[in-house]
């Protein structure tokens, strides 16, 4: 005979708070998440989508499709904050080869602490960040002598650093929306002013990102980013978008809805 499920689990409770609910839920849905999910994966072999995919013929004929053009991915933590740490993670292990790219991009990193402050943003936060940035960024220039691949893998897996680069990349494109207002106002939808969505979608961690932030963060640093966008239409090719549009992209990262991971050719 079948036990008498608590009532509390087939009843609604008037006297439960239910945002409190929710916020516990989701908490809780975190926390399994962060416990079960590095940061930053390991590389796989592309295939290994296709049995993510095992009873999805729609997503498996993309998942064929994409693996002619790409041998591997790098799963992120589907936290919200994969965008940005993905994007990090994968232009910083291509800086570990490419010292003139480097050399560009840390005089572009440097720069943008004093660029932050002239806009607004308070110096004591923004110095911060800055520093911790620039350890990473300062580590880099290390490789291979003294910095490798596996090293750079370690620590993006530190959610103290990891967290950092994150929050700093997000403060980078809240800077490029302030310069550049009157052109990103144009993205934004619901009569939200840039400042608005600045305070609420992008400063934040854990809020997902958009073509807004990808725009916005691939101009500030003059890096190409080609994101391929996996959805449900019947068409099995992968559609790919680059950003600044125009550019050469020297990452690829792969959005399926909510979520980014990385791809390598």
């Amino acid at each position: 005979m079948n036990e008498d499920k608590p009532a509390s689990a087939t009843k609604y409770d008037p006297g439960v708070n239910q945002d409190d609910l929710i916020m516990q839920q989701q908490r809780e849905i975190e926390k399994e998440i962060s416990d079960t999910t590095d940061l930053i994966g390991m590389l796989e072999p592309f295939v290994s989508l296709l049995e993510e995919y095992a009873d999805d013929d729609i997503y498996r004929q993309k998942v064929q499709y994409l693996m002619e053009k790409y041998k591997n991915i790098r799963r992120t933590r589907p936290d919200g904050n994969c965008f940005f740490r993905a994007f990090a993670y994968a232009y910083f292990e291509y800086l570990l080869d490419n010292k003139k790219e480097y050399e560009r991009f840390h005089e572009v990193a440097q720069k943008s602490k004093d660029d932050l402050v002239s806009l607004g943003f308070p110096q004591f936060t923004v110095e911060d960040f800055h520093d911790t940035f620039m350890e990473v960024v300062g580590k880099v220039r290390n490789a291979p002598q003294s910095f490798s691949q596996k090293e750079l893998y370690e620590l993006f897996n530190q959610q103290g650093y990891s967290d950092y680069i994150v929050v700093y990349l997000r403060l980078i494109t809240s800077g490029q929306l302030q310069r550049d207002s009157a052109f990103y106002q144009n993205f934004v939808e619901g009569g939200r002013s840039i400042e608005d969505f600045r305070h609420q979608e992008v400063e934040p961690m854990y809020k997902e990102s958009d073509h807004i932030h990808i725009i916005a963060l691939s101009t500030a640093l003059s890096v190409g980013i080609r994101v391929r966008y996996m959805d449900r239409g019947d068409a099995a090719e992968v559609i790919a978008h680059d950003f600044p549009e125009g550019s050469n992209p020297l990452i690829h990262l792969l959005y399926r809805p909510g979520h980014y991971d990385i791809l390598y050719l």
